[in-house]
């Protein structure tokens, strides 16, 4: 039947003489201009056809037969079809960058065999929110994870780079141990040198400990890492009701003492980043504790009662440029966006939305305050970020970051490393860049691979802490 059908259509109309890749390739922009209102049926045949004539078949089309494809394939992905083509062609070709496709800065897995270069390390924060635990059920509904967030997000202006679609370990699940063991493998492989695992204590509950767990159980998961206190309150901004609080943070000294007791199992691990012998510990928002300079002894005594040297603390900087040495500290570390003055491009965008009251600032200007940024008199580790999206989380009132670029990242992260090493009077083990974020996926910021620039973002950590 095939083959009488297509002897008809061979006879009926004029035969159109092609260039194959180049019809493929006019065909796509055809479907992409005629493609007004969705059909419900799809021929495969039409795509084999496309692949026919960009692998250069020769033949001939009748025009009849070229209005028939037009019609059955609008309802498709026409640029999925341009890419089929251009593809087989040989020919580059971008689609439009509020897709989650391919950058031209997009670089693919390699496996080129690497190790330290030495002097700094970077560090990479982490969120062990991928998996769902009883919480998350009962306040936003069964199942919820970070991805449920993630897989939502929409585009609100043109060109806005959303939603951010991961590749190589997809949408995972943190309670698969394989899991962490590939992240880590893929870190190391690509130069970072240790995670920065958030950690979620209120006065001795904890959530999302599972991963980390996982994790301490496996010495399979080859990578060293600390941990990040992230002493916030637990409240549902992430559906815009900022004051609606879920859990509170509450402080005491017998509370910080338990504290130091329930994360010693964690600090006595051989992978445990130190500073010496003494196990670094940071602490999200060290100005928000009352009566921290008496926590911080405290926690110094528990150590020590535990039978270790002493902590290494660090307090993660927020929106001032902070000394938490005179919070009884050992250090600071930048966290961009925040503490950053970047261009403010809000009132020169439009938006999709009525309701959007949030901000959009340019990644460029903020590399460029991080260049020539001067070392300060206190002691702070230097800090970067591939950028800054929250629409995941808070679409009305996101702050997002555009003009991203991985060259621009690596410039940024190459700077942080040399200025690092030539920083004086360091002990040979406080050479940290810190690199916000492992898989911040909700807020835009990641080294994982995603869609749209495939592993260049860990290519560049690679680049600079690296050596081949």
């Amino acid at each position: 039947m095939r083959a009488d059908r297509e002897s008809k259509d061979q006879s009926e109309g004029d035969k159109i003489p092609l260039d194959p890749a180049a019809l493929a390739i006019s065909l796509a922009d055809a479907l992409h201009q005629r493609a007004s209102r969705p059909l419900h049926n799809m021929l495969l045949y039409v795509e084999l056809n496309l692949m026919r004539l960009a692998l250069n078949f020769e033949r001939l089309i009748p025009q009849k037969r070229y209005q028939k494809i037009v019609r059955q394939v609008a309802k498709r992905d026409v640029g999925r079809f341009k890419d089929l083509a251009t593809r087989a062609s040989g020919r580059k070709h971008n689609r439009d960058s509020g897709d989650a496709m391919r950058s031209e800065e997009y670089v693919p897995y390699s496996e080129i065999a690497s190790q330290s270069s030495g002097g700094a390390r970077a560090i990479a924060f982490y969120l062990p929110q991928f998996h769902p635990f009883p919480e998350n059920d009962a306040w936003w509904g069964k199942g919820f994870t970070e991805w449920t967030n993630v897989g939502k997000a929409k585009p609100l202006f043109e060109n806005h780079y959303q939603p951010h679609c991961p590749i190589h370990l997809g949408y995972y699940d943190l309670r698969i141990p394989e899991i962490l063991v590939e992240q880590a493998r893929l870190a190391r492989l690509y130069g970072v040198a240790g995670f920065s695992y958030y950690f979620y204590w209120f006065d001795g509950k904890t959530l999302m400990e599972a991963p980390l767990r996982s994790m301490l159980e496996r010495p399979e998961v080859d990578i060293p890492f600390c941990l990040t206190w992230a002493n916030e309150n637990w409240t549902r901004r992430w559906d815009g009701k900022n004051s609606e609080i879920l859990i509170e943070q509450k402080y005491s000294l017998e509370s910080g003492e338990r504290l130091i007791q329930h994360l010693a199992e964690y600090f006595r691990d051989p992978r445990y980043i130190r500073v010496g012998n003494r196990p670094v510990f940071n602490v999200y928002r060290p100005s928000r504790i009352p009566d921290v300079r008496q926590v911080v002894q405290a926690w110094r005594s528990e150590a020590q009662k535990l039978g270790f040297e002493d902590l290494y603390l660090m307090g993660i900087q927020g929106a001032a440029y902070e000394d938490f040495t005179d919070f009884g500290f050992d250090a600071s570390v930048e966290f961009p966006p925040h503490g950053f003055e970047v261009a403010d491009l809000s009132a020169a965008i439009r938006t999709n939305r009525e309701d959007f009251a949030g901000r959009i600032i340019d990644y460029q200007s903020m590399v460029d305050e991080a260049l020539n940024r001067p070392q300060r008199p206190f002691k702070v580790f230097r800090g970067a970020t591939m950028g800054w999206d929250n629409t995941a989380r808070r679409p009305s009132t996101a702050q997002i970051c555009i003009n991203y670029s991985v060259a621009s990242f690596r410039d940024w992260i190459s700077h942080l490393k040399s200025q690092e090493e030539s920083a004086p009077d360091r002990h040979p083990d406080e050479n940290f860049v810190f690199i916000n974020a492992w898989n911040e996926w909700a807020e835009g910021t990641h080294l994982e691979p995603d869609q749209r620039y495939g592993f260049a973002n860990l290519e560049a950590v690679r680049s600079v802490f690296a050596a081949r």
